[in-house]
């Protein structure tokens, strides 16, 4: 009898931690953003390979200044890459759809990283698909604007859209095409407000700003060297949490700190993050990494200076 009552009670406390684990799932997703973090485009203004290879010498030296495909697996840093290199045009502006892209991979990584991190992605996944949709709305507007004025013209509907698109030149920046473009529209139409919550694009894009701080000053701590006091690399576990205390904490609950922290305990070992990113050691990973956390340092800094500009920084 006392066995059976020991087995009970051990069910019990597996099923009470399987309740836990799922509810931390569900709430640190949900929470994650909406706590204070929170398609196509119809004209090309710059040309981006998404396949552009890399030929990664094993001396520490790199052939092109681009990264090649690893087999095998669903993130590829050589798209975020490719994506983060194409985002940034003009002096002072960054492209939205390189840099939603560069999100979709970001979003790859962090699911690899667990089912603890990658709850998160669902929710930057929600953000991201809002600035694809009102980027969809516009595009079907100005095409609808475009050809009820041919109409008005006599100009034959079977060549109307191609003169849509064809007037749209390639220094011809659409509402949701470039940070700078969205923020001029969305001021202008009224869409912004500076004290409730609504679900503009330039508040969307804060959050995900946000949210890029943390993993790039995580990628730029797990491609620093060993620490010269232990000679030892720190654990990914520690580096991700002080990552995270170092920018999205301030933003977030209590209740979501301590999410944050239960899960990023969970987060595998070093070694793992090396086949993530197709390299044998830290010697190669800090090449890697390096330059992929100097391509977010410029699409982040310029993101940073266009919402300063406008005071949108504290967005509710």
């Amino acid at each position: 009898m006392r066995k059976r009552q020991m087995k009970l009670t051990s069910m019990g406390v597996k099923g009470r931690a399987a309740v836990a684990v799922v509810f931390i799932l569900l709430l640190l997703g949900s929470l994650w953003l909406h706590g204070n973090l929170e398609s196509p485009w119809e004209s090309c203004m710059k040309s981006y390979n998404q396949n552009d290879k890399v030929v990664f010498h094993r001396n520490g030296s790199i052939e092109s200044d681009t990264l090649e495909l690893c087999p095998g697996q669903t993130f590829q840093i050589s798209l975020l890459y490719a994506h983060l290199r194409a985002a940034p045009v003009g002096t002072d502006d960054v492209l939205l759809e390189p840099y939603l892209s560069s999100w979709e991979e970001l979003i790859k990584f962090l699911v690899a990283m667990g089912p603890l991190v990658g709850a998160i992605s669902n929710e930057i996944e929600t953000k991201t698909s809002i600035i694809r949709e009102l980027a969809k709305q516009e595009a079907e507007r100005m095409r609808t604007n475009g050809q009820s004025g041919l109409r008005a013209e006599g100009v034959n509907p079977d060549a109307q859209a191609h003169m849509v698109v064809s007037s749209m030149g390639p220094d011809t920046l659409g509402a949701y095409d470039s940070v700078q473009s969205m923020i001029s529209a969305e001021l202008s139409r009224g869409l912004v407000d500076f004290q409730e919550q609504t679900d503009s694009g330039c508040r969307t894009l804060l959050r995900l700003h946000r949210a890029l701080l943390w993993l790039q000053l995580f990628l730029r701590k797990l491609g620093q060297d060993p620490e010269p006091a232990s000679g030892r690399l720190r654990s990914p576990s520690d580096l991700c949490r002080e990552a995270y205390q170092q920018t999205l904490a301030r933003h977030h609950s209590w209740w979501v700190r301590q999410m944050a922290d239960i899960a990023f305990i969970a987060l595998p070992e070093r070694t793992f993050f090396y086949r993530l990113i197709c390299v044998q050691n830290q010697e190669e990973a800090t090449v890697i990494l390096k330059k992929v956390v100097y391509a977010i340092d410029v699409m982040y800094n310029r993101t940073q200076r266009a919402l300063e500009e406008h005071s949108m920084l504290d967005l509710p």
